[in-house]
């Protein structure tokens, strides 16, 4: 078992105990343990086989270490399904549309008897939700909203999740004496921010025994087939897989075509039917003799193409790129020097300044900005002014005991509804790193949203724009605003535009980043670190920005500190 799926546990019971209205520090100490657990960078299983002891992890007691390895040792616990006897665990799924909470959802079952998404929108559309008491027409356009937004992920999975399944089966492939090769293939090897399913291409010196092998994964629910092609199956989460046989003189054709995506085969395809010859999966053909196909390399050498990044195929004009030798050398994890976003305990982070300093020194960076949150988020208990600068105080100090390494002053400020930013200009004029971004009243008209996040732009004082869009995906649609004119001013007045490399908000969106480079608009990647272990996030990040055609010199955190300190007086690069 993965450490995601004790995480999921955990995040289940703390979910029924919400909706059993039970004690509320019972509740965050469960989601506290899911979050520690999900951020793990060994497997638990291993620490537990190497007799650690789980209690001394952060959010751990002895009765979450004990509840650990009955899970390990069973698939569940006790407390689990003491939980569901007492609450329908259909409900956790109405918890999951936004803005609906537990209470919310409890009153939802015991007075309309609803017990899932789908009898949820029945009884929106039917007008029954506006009658309970403290809901109205409101609540019930919002829930019908949030249904939506659920539904355009469907079966998607987070990029970040299918990235733990890679890893765990990886894992168990890796075992198997059969294989000799695999490769993960389609959205997952593109990049993209959800996948729907994984392709597994594999190489093997005996299918039959490599079926075996792949058969005896632990997480499975379903073998939906088994051939001498492929085996297909199912995973006890839902997510389904698919492990495709080739051979090594096909292998790297096969590993282009299931990469996709469908649009850029199609456009690949074109220029192989203009000189007769035939491209799929098992190679290029000139009738029946092989012109390429073991690597995706030759495949494009023959067909007079420099190998294309998978990150890049989506038929959005890399073809025509590779055929000008115009494609962009991209960005990549390790051209990042910092981290430009991140929170402590004195808002709504869990570490200390000094804590998250040495975690992002430990990682190798020259800079790293603290930069909490201000008092409108009043849940993260923001800073006033009189904060803000004390917390840069605090900050400095810290800075001034660290060799070769830059800890900036930072503050994400909020960009109020009016337009105006949530301190005084002269507060943030004595900052090193400001972000502005939204939180809240997310809910304006297009042209409204437009200008709000515009007068922020123009003030003088913002270094970047913060997670944009402000979506969560599958969560919160995102704002709407007039994108063109954004991506202008922030051009004209040297406003950065963040990459938030979060896994569920991965914000800017791709395909704007591609469009706010083509306006001028120059970039940062960043964490948006709560803890030391988020720091990891930065390749999902990178991923956006690749997807979005950006190189490293499109992003300001690849730069050297004296690069940086002359970016940020105006001077460039």
């Amino acid at each position: 078992m993965e450490n995601a799926q004790v995480a999921d546990i955990f995040d289940e019971i703390a979910d029924l105990i919400e909706l059993d209205e039970g004690n509320e520090y019972r509740i965050r100490s469960y989601r506290a343990a899911a979050r520690t657990v999900r951020d793990l960078s060994r497997r638990l299983e291993d620490l537990v086989a190497e007799e650690e002891d789980l209690s001394e992890i952060p959010n751990i007691g002895d009765s979450t270490a004990d509840k650990i390895h009955e899970i390990l040792e069973t698939g569940t616990c006790q407390r689990l399904e003491e939980m569901r006897s007492k609450v329908p665990p259909e409900l956790t799924e109405i918890m999951r549309v936004p803005d609906l909470g537990p209470r919310k959802a409890m009153q939802l079952h015991r007075e309309l008897d609803i017990d899932n998404l789908d009898e949820l929108r029945e009884a929106c559309e039917d007008h029954q939700v506006r009658e309970l008491e403290g809901m109205g027409e409101k609540t019930e356009e919002n829930i019908l909203q949030g249904l939506e937004t659920l539904e355009s992920l469907g079966e998607r999975v987070l990029l970040r999740d299918a990235a733990d399944h890679v890893v765990s089966i990886g894992r168990h492939l890796d075992k198997v004496d059969a294989i000799r090769r695999w490769e993960v293939a389609g959205s997952f090897r593109r990049r993209k921010e959800t996948v729907g399913d994984l392709d597994i291409l594999v190489e093997a010196s005996d299918r039959d025994q490599a079926a075996d092998g792949i058969l005896d994964l632990e997480d499975l629910d379903e073998v939906m087939g088994r051939g001498e092609e492929r085996v297909s199956v199912r995973l006890s989460d839902g997510l389904q897989i698919d492990f495709r046989f080739f051979e090594e003189s096909g292998f790297g054709s096969a590993l282009m075509y299931f990469t996709g995506s469908k649009a850029h085969n199609i456009r690949v395809r074109q220029m192989a039917v203009e000189r007769d010859w035939k491209l799929n999966e098992y190679g290029l053909f000139k009738d029946d003799r092989r012109l390429a196909g073991s690597t995706e390399e030759s495949v494009y050498h023959r067909l007079n193409l420099p190998w294309i990044p998978p990150e890049l195929r989506e038929d959005r004009g890399e073809v025509e790129a590779a055929q000008e030798e115009d494609l962009p050398e991209l960005v990549e994890a390790g051209d990042i020097r910092g981290d430009l976003q991140s929170h402590t305990d004195v808002t709504d982070g869990t570490s200390s300044i000094g804590e998250m300093a040495q975690a992002a020194a430990d990682k190798g960076y020259d800079y790293f900005a603290i930069t909490d949150h201000t008092k409108r988020v009043t849940m993260a208990k923001g800073l006033d002014d009189d904060g803000a600068l004390k917390h840069a105080e605090s900050i400095r100090e810290v800075d001034s005991n660290m060799d070769d390494f830059w800890l900036l002053a930072g503050i994400e400020v909020d960009i109020l509804k009016s337009g105006a930013l949530d301190l005084k200009e002269e507060t943030l004029e004595e900052l090193d790193w400001v972000v502005a971004s939204i939180h809240y009243d997310m809910d304006m008209e297009q042209e409204e949203m437009t200008e709000r996040l515009l007068s922020a732009i123009r003030s003088g004082v913002v270094h970047c724009l913060g997670h944009p869009t402000v979506r969560v995906l599958g969560k919160r649609d995102p704002i709407p605003f007039d994108a063109d004119r954004i991506f202008e001013a922030c051009a004209e007045k040297g406003v950065f535009i963040e990459v938030n490399a979060q896994p569920d908000r991965l914000d800017l969106p791709d395909f704007y980043c591609k469009r706010a480079l083509e306006a001028g608009v120059r970039f940062t990647i960043s964490t948006d670190a709560h803890k030391p272990s988020d720091l990891d996030f930065m390749p999902y990040g990178v991923d956006v920005a690749r997807r979005g055609w950006l190189r490293r010199g499109d992003v300001l955190n690849t730069r050297t500190v004296k690069q940086f300190r002359k970016a940020l007086s105006g001077g460039g690069s």
